[in-house]
This record gives C-alpha cells, sequence and structure tokens, in this order.
C-alpha cells in the first residue's frame, strides 16, 4: 500500500484540526446557551459539560493526532510550529480552541495553568486558582469550584485536574529550558484547565 506523501498527510491533519476546533467551538455555544436549556441549570454543570468537551477533544489530539504523526515520522508537533513543518503542541491546540469560543461572544473562557508553568502567564492568577492547583495535586479525582468577583462581576470558576496522558507531553515538559519542574511521570498532576463562566443575566 503507498503511503501519503507529507503535504497530503498534513493537508488531512489540518482540516481534521479545523474541524476539531469548529465542532467544539459549536458544542460550548450549545451547551451554554440552547433553547430548551431549563433556566435552573447550575453553573456546576455547565462547567462539567464544558470539561468533558475540551477534555474529549485535547485527548483526541493528544493520542489520535500528535502521538501518531509522530510515531509514524509524518510531522512534529513543536511550540514553534507556525514557522515550521510542524503541528500544534497539545497545549497550544487548546489554547487556540479557547480563543475561538472566547470570540463566540458565550462568555466562557478556559485555560490551561500550572503550579510548574513554563512561562509566567500559565501560573495561577488568583489566590483561588494557586489553592485549586495544591488541593487538585494532592486529590486530582476532586474538581474544586467556587465564585470569584473582578471588579463588579462575579464568576463562577470550576478547576479540573490535567494528567500527563502522553509521552510527547511528559518529555516536552521534562526536557523544556524554562520548565522549573522536570520529573514528570505518566499519570501525574501537570496542572489543571480552569473553567470561568459569567453570572450574570
Amino acid at each position: 500500500m503507498e503511503r501519503d506523501n507529507p503535504s497530503v498527510a498534513q493537508r488531512r491533519i489540518f482540516s481534521l484540526l479545523a474541524i476539531l476546533i469548529l465542532s467544539s467551538s459549536l458544542a460550548l455555544e450549545a451547551a451554554t446557551d440552547p433553547p430548551s436549556t431549563p433556566k435552573g441549570i447550575s453553573p456546576e454543570k455547565v462547567a462539567d459539560y464544558v470539561h468533558a468537551i475540551v477534555e474529549a477533544d485535547r485527548n483526541v489530539y493528544t493520542t489520535h493526532i500528535v502521538k501518531r504523526m509522530q510515531d509514524q515520522g509524518v510531522v512534529m508537533a513543536r511550540e514553534d510550529w507556525e514557522g515550521k513543518n510542524a503541528i500544534p503542541l497539545p497545549a497550544q491546540f487548546l489554547h487556540y480552541s479557547s480563543k475561538i469560543v472566547a470570540e463566540s461572544g458565550s462568555g466562557i473562557r478556559f485555560r490551561l495553568i500550572s503550579l510548574w508553568p513554563i512561562y509566567l502567564r500559565n501560573g495561577p492568577a488568583t489566590e483561588f486558582e494557586r489553592k485549586a492547583l495544591e488541593q487538585l495535586n494532592a486529590n486530582p479525582n476532586v474538581p474544586q469550584r467556587g465564585i470569584v468577583a473582578t471588579g463588579k462581576k462575579q464568576f463562577f470558576q470550576a478547576v479540573y485536574a490535567d494528567k500527563g496522558i502522553s509521552s510527547s507531553c511528559i518529555t516536552c515538559h521534562n526536557a523544556h529550558p524554562l520548565s522549573p519542574k522536570r520529573d514528570f511521570k505518566m499519570g501525574d498532576v501537570m496542572g489543571a484547565v480552569v473553567i470561568t463562566i459569567p453570572l450574570e443575566d
């Protein structure tokens, strides 16, 4: 059987990436503002729905696209992917997905944070986030939830453990020159996904 040349394979990958990101943003929009949603739906449930979509998309991208393409030598995931013949790292995939959702006008925000961020902007932004990360490090199966305020606006935040699910994630963090922690193992809590929902009508 003839193997696809890299340019054909890469076109298929980028098409799949576009579909994943678009379907995520449409699903998130439907989850946060569907016409038939009961008025009494809790922010906890909305956050759980959003997290389920984010986690599924990221797992599919990490294990079925990045790992497979790298194992087959088709294309690598790199931090500087935009200037190279490469695809985004899993963390970058989540970042770009979150930008699309933020631009949709739903008010939902999500991002990755860590107690050991490679870049300071990915550290906890508030005391609530820092404490949530510490709690998740001790007990990753219990999401941390609370109400936070920015000025006069109130938001519901839910923080979910983000574990190392792929050797590519572990290797990247352990080898990165800016990483403050270099002994991650498979299944370790590497950080968290924070979902922020506005509590306004």
